[in-house]
């Protein structure tokens, strides 16, 4: 009877713990579910004024759309080219703290050692999937890395658990992996395995966005919530996408790059987004597009064709993604986050090392009727790049407005507020987005390694208030430095100090009201000599927290000769 009882006994306690314990699970599985799906889409050297909802005249239906469900920033800014900025967007940090104070192609010997500009993300920083992943997410991502090729470096050990990289910068669009210049080369992996080929019809948005897809598809089946880093390398050159979407802009460019930039500037006003006080310029370097004779216009009216294709498909792709979320169900509780990496890119294609005496480039064939196409190496040169800029002066590589802003839209899970196409003018940087991605994620940055030495904390803050409709402003009296290239900038408030060699600039600190002057035009500087000092001092002081050191006017020299082709 005694033994009877303690079999009853042990049952009834083992009923209580399975019971317990499945009600642990069920709870766990509903935590992972409530958490919202996040996507970042990063475009590859896009244009602030390229796409519909910017002013852009390129055919983008399903930006478009997102830009109406969501909120859109017009003064969102990001740095001046690829890697620091995607090293920003990752971590949180100056690109100074993240190791990429430099590119890995453009370093030069004085910077060996230097931690900030080791060119690859160190170790001394946390990522987005690193964290996301601790807290119940699957992390993926597709597309251009741009943070490291070395042996603890890649993706999948820096967090995504899944993952389809062009390691390095740029290259080929097609199956070919022809790089960018001898001097460089192209390199796939697959969750950390170098590829030795691609598939034979490869494009790289097609490509990227069939492997994102069948991420999903793979893990779907558990419900976990998931991370998404869609890294795009459209539009960057060289310019190549499918004849179909190519002949779809036969003859729009035909009026020139001071046209398009008008036309631009005039619906940027329209749009509000622009002053209607505010002037066009024109852009030193540049040519008049009448100075031109009848075959460059042909060829260069082609080679903005291409871009615009380029960009037409990324489109079309991104809809791919948003019809697979809502056919399973997710769309509505998944935050989309829109942006490009830094402005167009008005370097051409001599200026990259090793092109500059002919031989590579002049591999290719880059007739008007190929110009695209497998076989082809075309780029948007400074005219098109100043007009996809538009109203802002310069392009990539810049710490001008031309280079460091950018489009921003973010859609957020239906379950909070719904912005409609709301406009938000306040000063947002490329820091904010992992704090605003950690807020809604339910996330915290760690305040140590796991050997206990502090971390230092994101410098960003999170736009969660913003996109709840708690306030409508950021803080104001935020200040922001940036230096890349021995290029700097600081903004604070509508008031930006900027440094650049000639003949882009002076070689000394020049003063902007960049709300009235956002084309950079009028310097202030004498006029206003106490808030230009005053600026000048925070630059310092950001500096100094940062780590950044002075290159001498090396890089003054450089993209001199980068924009003029004669490197």
């Amino acid at each position: 009877m005694k033994s009877m009882k303690n079999i009853i006994l042990c049952t009834l306690v083992l009923i209580l713990f399975t019971a317990c314990n499945l009600r642990q699970q069920i709870d766990e599985k509903k935590e992972t579910q409530s958490k919202p799906n996040i996507i970042l889409l990063v475009a590859d050297d896009l244009g602030f004024s390229d796409i519909g909802p910017f002013g852009g005249d390129i055919q983008t239906p399903v930006l478009d759309k997102l830009a109406k469900e969501g909120m859109n920033f017009s003064s969102f800014h990001v740095l001046p080219t690829c890697s620091p900025t995607r090293s920003v967007l990752l971590t949180g940090k100056d690109n100074h703290i993240t190791g990429l104070g430099i590119m890995s192609e453009m370093t030069y010997p004085a910077l060996k050692g230097l931690p900030g500009y080791s060119g690859h993300l160190n170790d001394q920083v946390l990522t987005l999937p690193e964290i996301l992943r601790q807290h119940g997410y699957h992390t993926y991502m597709a597309g251009k890395w741009h943070l490291g090729e070395e042996e603890g470096q890649t993706p999948d050990d820096r967090g995504f658990e899944e993952s389809f990289a062009l390691l390095g910068g740029g290259g080929s669009h097609y199956a070919d992996q022809k790089s960018l210049s001898p001097l460089q080369g192209m390199h796939y992996s697959v969750n950390g395995k170098k590829l030795a080929e691609l598939p034979a019809d490869f494009y790289s948005t097609r490509d990227y966005t069939d492997t994102l897809i069948a991420y999903m598809e793979k893990h779907k089946a558990d419900h976990k919530p998931f991370f998404m880093y869609a890294a795009y390398t459209a539009p960057h050159d060289p310019l190549h996408a499918p004849k179909e979407y190519i002949e779809k802009y036969r003859g729009k460019f035909d009026m020139g790059w001071d046209s398009l930039r008008n036309l631009r500037l005039n619906n940027l006003k329209a749009l509000g987004i622009i002053s209607k006080d505010v002037n066009d310029f024109a852009p030193s370097g540049v040519p008049k597009w009448e100075s031109l004779n009848a075959e460059q216009k042909k060829e260069y009216a082609r080679n903005m064709e291409v871009y615009a294709a380029m960009v037409d498909y990324l489109d079309m792709s991104i809809g791919r993604i948003v019809n697979y979320l809502k056919q399973e169900g997710l769309y509505d509780n998944t935050m989309i986050l829109f942006m490009s990496d830094n402005g167009a890119n008005g370097a051409p294609a001599t200026a990259y090392p090793g092109n500059g005496d002919g031989k590579y480039l002049g591999s290719f064939n880059n007739t008007v009727e190929n110009r695209g196409l497998p076989g082809s190496l075309i780029d948007m040169g400074p005219g098109w790049a100043q007009a996809s800029s538009s109203p802002f002066r310069l392009f990539k590589a810049f710490t001008a407005e031309g280079g460091i802003r950018a489009p921003l839209i973010i859609k957020m899970p239906s379950s909070g507020i719904k912005h409609e196409g709301e406009w938000n003018k306040s000063f947002v940087h490329v820091s904010d987005v992992m704090p605003t991605v950690l807020a809604l994620a339910g996330a915290n940055y760690p305040q140590e390694t796991k050997e206990g030495t502090p971390l230092k904390q994101p410098i960003g803050k999170s736009l969660l208030p913003q996109l709840n409709g708690e306030t409508t402003a950021l803080d104001a009296e935020k200040g922001m430095g940036w230096e890349l290239f021995e290029g700097k900038a600081y903004i604070k408030g509508n008031w930006k100090i900027l440094r650049l060699g000639k003949p882009f600039g002076t070689g000394t600190w020049q003063l902007y009201n960049i709300e009235k002057d956002p084309g950079e035009i009028y310097d202030l500087s004498q006029q206003f000599s106490a808030k230009r000092d005053s600026l000048i001092s925070e630059w310092m002081q950001y500096a100094k927290e940062n780590g950044v050191i002075d290159h001498k006017g090396y890089y003054d020299l450089l993209l001199e000769k980068s924009i003029n082709g004669n490197h």
